[in-house]
């Protein structure tokens, strides 16, 4: 699951309830604020999801991971306007799985920056190990109109809601009298396809969350 929670707007009790109806074992956020990160333990959070890697921070720059599955080799990437992390989930039946929570800066104060971040996110995916399966969950500020999202999906990672025929699923903004417009929250996978894709309402984000259940290629041996 990916999630945008608009700082510490999104109601924290939903997202909890979504995370256990869908039995959701990997949990990506965006815009992860302290007081957020408080209220989803209120909420419940911790207990359904114990492993976590988490960097708040203010406003938009707060990103974290929650798993099910132990963590281990956590990163977080240096030189991006917001935070970027990286963590190993060790699943059960499958083996590590490369988990990436990723958000480049929107493109709002012009594209030299933004597009930087993507190609450098690009190389981040490329250079990550062939063997283990990789998840990769995020606001990306950019959709399949962009060459720079378009890129990422040229080698070996897909597109989940592509792999699974869901469609266009358009996740932002939410918070505006009409529906969402553009799609620019996109789960990425390596090693592994996904078997279903939609997109949830989060009340108090202004950003669709998005559910997958994937189909992940189990450790050789």
């Amino acid at each position: 699951m990916q999630a945008n929670l608009l700082f510490d707007g999104a109601d924290p009790r939903a997202l909890v309830e979504q995370v256990r109806a869908r039995k959701v074992g990997v949990l990506t956020v965006n815009e992860l604020t302290p007081a957020a990160v408080e209220m989803l333990g209120r909420a419940g959070l911790d207990e359904v999801l114990p492993h976590r890697y988490l960097s708040p921070g203010r406003t938009a720059t707060g990103t974290g991971i929650w798993s099910s599955y132990p963590l281990s080799d956590t990163v977080e990437f240096d030189g991006f306007v917001l935070n970027q992390l990286a963590a190993t989930a060790h699943i059960t039946d499958v083996g590590p799985v490369r988990v990436f929570a990723f958000h480049p800066v929107p493109p709002v104060y012009g594209t030299r920056v933004w597009a930087d971040e993507l190609a450098r996110l690009r190389g981040i995916l490329e250079r990550s190990p062939a063997d283990p399966p990789v998840i990769v969950g995020g606001d990306f500020n950019a959709t399949y109109d962009h060459a720079q999202f378009r890129a990422m999906l040229s080698g070996r990672f897909g597109d989940a809601a592509e792999q699974a025929g869901a469609g266009h699923l358009v996740t932002y903004p939410t918070d505006k009298p009409i529906p969402p417009l553009i799609g620019i929250d996109h789960i990425l996978l390596a090693g592994g396809r996904a078997a279903e894709v939609s997109a949830v309402g989060l009340p108090g984000a202004d950003h669709r969350a998005l559910v997958a259940r994937v189909h992940l290629d189990r450790e050789r041996r």
